[in-house]
């Protein structure tokens, strides 16, 4: 296939999948603890055994919210292809692969990376569910992606929380034909330069696929129900301005371990990362390194092994746009975010000309298509 445009982040939310797929697909033991759809006051949503809301069926976003015309304008915009109204007649246009190849060809989108369920599994709080969930949505995703493989390429969910199924997850779906694993970023995580994920890192070299961090809220659902009803709109707010530079934490984590340098085949893409932090982060990293943190193991300076084994995705960024040569053209990769509020479908062609008018067209070219198309051996 000839691609001109890949968006390099887009997703399918818990939200919009079977209602029944978990429980149709659990083995006998597990079918009890899965999350599934039930009737509510404001409709049908997704739930769990303990009683967790995941959000509305079919609902708006990550977070499967209502939609509220007038609210959010990104929102608003998507409402008017009819997304939510088809959601409302259960058509998952996000989730049926024929339609959604529609929704990409509106956007002039010829292929998308599929980010999954790691928010939604991460609030079962049962481990072992967890993994049952993610083995049943990475096989949906197999069948999902055969339909259009040129087109759709899959990012294999990791399990959250237990390094040992993740690693045995990494070598299963290995062989599926995804193009990729996903793995989740938290609050609460282990600290990603602790020797216990040195099994991931080494499972990651073997099968030699690109492992993805999708940005992440600095706090958590606790945290969040504890502010008082008047301050959760701020505490929103300042939650969705800064997400995006968490990443950082990652970032400098796989760096300090001396991850890059010791697994050369560890490729690594931030999913929604933005990119205008990331020269600071790089010019902080490289003097820190060479003033005091040459011990470390690292052969060369972090801003090259960024250069050499790291992505970043954006969909807009206007300052990081302007700092292109600060972290290298061949490692930027656009994308729309579909279907998510924070995205620009299907509006990317505007979103796109307003960032990158003064490129090249090579350096565009690079940002909207070839660099994704390389990362993932798409041709």
């Amino acid at each position: 296939m000839e691609y001109t445009r890949v968006s390099a982040d887009c997703h399918i939310d818990l939200c919009w999948l079977p209602p029944t797929l978990f429980t149709d697909e659990a083995t006998p033991a597990m079918k009890s603890r899965m999350p599934y759809v039930a009737s509510g006051p404001k409709g049908e949503y997704w739930t769990t055994p303990s009683g967790a809301n995941l959000g509305l069926k079919n609902g708006v976003g990550p977070t499967g919210a209502p939609y509220v015309p007038g609210q959010h304008a990104r929102v608003d915009r998507m409402a008017e292809t009819g997304l939510y109204r088809d959601g409302e007649r259960d058509i998952r246009r996000v989730s049926d692969p024929h339609l959604r190849v529609r929704d990409m060809d509106l956007d002039g989108v010829q292929a998308e990376v599929l980010y999954g369920i790691l928010g939604a599994a991460s609030r079962l709080g049962d481990t072992e569910a967890v993994n049952e969930m993610l083995r049943i949505y990475n096989d949906w995703l197999v069948e999902f992606c055969r339909h259009y493989p040129e087109r759709h390429i899959g990012l294999a969910c990791l399990p959250y929380g237990d390094i040992d199924a993740a690693v045995r997850e990494v070598y299963r779906v290995a062989d599926l034909g995804l193009k990729g694993l996903e793995l989740s970023c938290s609050w609460d995580m282990q600290p990603m330069l602790h020797p216990s994920w040195e099994p991931l890192w080494q499972a990651v070299h073997e099968v030699d696929l690109p492992l993805h961090f999708h940005t992440f809220p600095n706090v958590s659902p606790e945290a969040m129900r504890a502010i008082p009803a008047e301050r959760r709109r701020a505490m929103f707010f300042s939650v969705v301005s800064g997400f995006q530079m968490n990443l950082i934490s990652i970032l400098s984590a796989l760096m300090a371990a001396n991850v890059f340098e010791r697994y050369p085949n560890v490729r690594v893409a931030f999913g929604e990362s933005g990119c205008g932090w990331i020269p600071y982060a790089l010019e902080r990293m490289d003097f820190e390194w060479e003033d005091r943190f040459q011990d470390l193991g690292l052969e060369m300076k972090p801003s090259d092994y960024w250069r050499r084994q790291c992505k970043a995705t954006f969909q807009f960024d206007l300052v990081g746009s302007k700092l292109i040569d600060d972290m290298g053209v061949n490692t930027l990769m656009w994308g729309s975010d579909y279907p998510h509020g924070d995205g620009v479908w299907p509006e990317s062609d505007r979103y796109i000309r307003e960032q990158f008018a003064h490129l090249p067209a090579a350096d565009l070219h690079r940002i909207t298509c070839a660099n994704a198309v390389e990362f993932y051996r798409l041709s």
